[in-house]
């Protein structure tokens, strides 16, 4: 028997009766990839409320890749919540606040000394990180690129690149964030090989400082070095580079968005780190927490005591029970051996779908970096016209067959794969396997 273990249908009568409840009291405006309501977790398997089990690959949206409820961090969270639930590091400060400050610290890929501000969620670190670049160039416009995700505050809508999932209906948005293009290779443009559209890619960041925006008005570049919500690509590190080369001539600062691809996901603690590119700020959130609501600013030390006293924080910002969470989760990723299951990840997801490219020309690209994989899938291989509607039958007959996944893509056409690291590989290659026969019969039916 393998480790997907199905008793009813999925969804199953209670998860049914459970999404009822949902519908009549939740906004329809959130969204759920899969029809199942979760009763527990732990590692890589999820039981529903009708008992079925069920792998997931989605991991809260790359919140966990420590896996679902390990024993360090719960064991952690049940001892501070009898002694400090909430104080606010405003009013009162607080043992488990500055130590994951110190780890953080430590673990900048910079030289020091540096400083933390911790937040609650994504969102909320990345507009605090754009406003600490502001503080301390005296600066207001703010670069991003294209397929970026950065949140859905207002100010990080306006950085945010797709449209219509994200921002339709709730503008106007922020000013000074200024778009350009970044190198996707897969979408090369045609007539051009891919070492040309990298030069073009470089020569456009020198282009836009006179066409979009004088380098002497720039606070920040914020880029994901691996994008999200983007479809999972590795940005060049030529165009990482040439990223820290302009922040160094204009005095802007590099920006690091490691919201969903830090914290280990790639089988480094930061992805940046693979390119060698320094930041000035980082962002982290997600995976940091092990699920629970924490997210970080960490840089050099004069740039994080720029703004005035009281210029940032929040309630709950750093919260006691989510702070001890982020310590153990960080214990963990740097416990010997544990980032490299990200590599042997990569190297599974790889070994199952490249092969596949020949049998199902749908199956466009198979990509990633580490824990942080994708395929997107095309209507054509040729003319790479997306096709979301592959994806989203994917995603539904994956999880009627036991296995959780959710998409991605600035044209949601790629299905994303955020596993523990520490997934058993039998596991992994059970739900791939899975995943793999429904690409076929999907495809079958669709083409």
């Amino acid at each position: 028997m393998g480790y997907i273990q199905l008793k009813t249908p999925i969804p199953g009568p209670k998860s049914r009766a459970l999404q009822e409840r949902r519908a009549q009291a939740v906004t329809r405006a959130l969204a759920q990839a899969n029809p199942i309501a979760v009763a527990r977790a732990h590692g890589a398997l999820v039981e529903d409320v009708d008992g079925n089990v069920l792998i997931d690959l989605a991991g809260g949206i790359g919140a966990l890749a420590v896996g679902h409820t390990p024993e360090a961090v719960v064991e952690a969270i049940k001892a501070q919540a009898e002694r400090l639930v909430h104080m606010c590091a405003i009013v009162a400060n607080y043992e488990p606040y500055v130590a994951l400050a110190e780890a953080l610290n430590r673990l900048f890929p910079g030289p020091g000394p540096a400083k933390t501000l911790l937040a609650n969620g994504g969102a909320e670190a990345v507009e605090n990180a754009v406003k600490i670049a502001r503080a301390y160039t005296g600066r207001a416009a703010v670069m991003v690129f294209e397929g970026a995700y950065h949140g859905r505050t207002n100010l990080t809508m306006a950085m945010t690149s797709k449209y219509a999932l994200f921002k339709k209906g709730f503008g106007p948005f922020a000013p000074e964030v200024y778009r350009l293009p970044v190198p996707n290779l897969y979408r090369t443009p045609k007539g051009m090989t891919e070492e040309e559209y990298l030069e073009w890619s470089l020569w456009n960041l020198e282009n836009a400082l006179v066409a979009h925006i004088d380098g002497s008005a720039l606070a920040a570049i914020v880029i994901e070095p691996v994008l999200g919500e983007g479809g999972f690509i590795p940005v060049p590190h030529a165009f990482l580079r040439k990223l820290r080369e302009i922040a160094d001539r204009t005095g802007a600062l590099l920006v690091a968005d490691e919201v969903q691809s830090g914290s280990g996901r790639t089988g480094r603690m930061w992805a940046i780190e693979h390119s060698g590119v320094v930041p000035d700020l980082l962002v982290s959130a997600k995976s940091l927490g092990a699920g629970m609501p924490i997210s970080a600013v960490t840089g050099r030390a004069e740039v994080m005591d720029a703004p005035h006293v009281g210029g940032v924080g929040s309630t709950y910002g750093g919260n006691p029970l989510a702070a001890v969470a982020a310590l153990e989760a960080l214990r963990i990723l740097e416990s010997p051996g544990f980032l490299d299951r990200a590599r042997a990840i990569e190297a599974k997801v790889r070994e199952v779908f490249e092969p596949l490219k020949a049998e199902v020309p749908a199956l466009g690209d198979v990509r990633g970096l580490g824990a942080m994989m994708a395929l997107e899938f095309v209507k054509d291989p040729r003319t790479k016209e997306p096709w979301p509607e592959f994806v989203l039958e994917l995603v539904r007959r994956n999880a009627e067959k036991g296995v959780i996944t959710i998409r991605a893509g600035l044209y949601s056409n790629a299905l994303r794969f955020l596993p523990p690291l520490d997934i058993p590989l039998d596991m992994l290659e059970e739900a791939l396997s899975v995943v793999k026969e429904n690409i076929r019969e999907v495809y079958a039916a669709l083409a």
